[in-house]
């Protein structure tokens, strides 16, 4: 009987417990934006993870990193070896980068892997398009 009575009192307390948490939420200023309208003025976080780009093609070595890195194989990297006429060394360059973002989770990983910081995540968001097939991007500029 004594257990059964502790019972009801911790499970009043979870619920109050809970309750302050939604009563002090009550009670704070909401923000609402007003998308359609104020897209001049939007502010996106510098965290937010919106699409993949490339902004400097040379930083990008084709390592590969990134495409290993990623989970859902959204990072597709075409190369082509190449001799350097000075040293005689073969080195790889990048002839196509393409990138899904249909099927992209947003995740950062393939920007964490990049050595070289060729690829980031702009604050770009709209993405609304008809058929999947527009989604894929070819981030270099070949």
């Amino acid at each position: 009987m004594v257990g059964y009575i502790k019972g009801i009192f911790r499970g009043l307390g979870s619920l109050l417990t809970g309750m302050k948490v939604t009563f002090k939420e009550f009670f704070t200023r909401k923000i609402t934006e007003q998308y359609p309208e104020n897209r001049a003025v939007l502010k996106m976080h510098d965290r937010f993870c919106g699409e993949l780009v490339m902004p400097d093609e040379s930083k990008c070595i084709a390592c590969g990193l990134c495409q290993m890195a990623c989970p859902n194989s959204t990072i597709k990297i075409t190369t082509e070896p190449v001799t350097d006429p000075e040293t005689g060394k073969t080195r790889k360059r990048l002839v196509k980068y393409e990138y899904d973002l249909g099927s992209c989770m947003f995740c950062h990983l393939c920007v964490n892997a990049c050595p070289h910081d060729a690829i980031r995540f702009s604050t770009e968001f709209e993405h609304a398009v008809f058929t999947r097939s527009k989604l894929v991007k070819i981030l270099n500029k070949q």
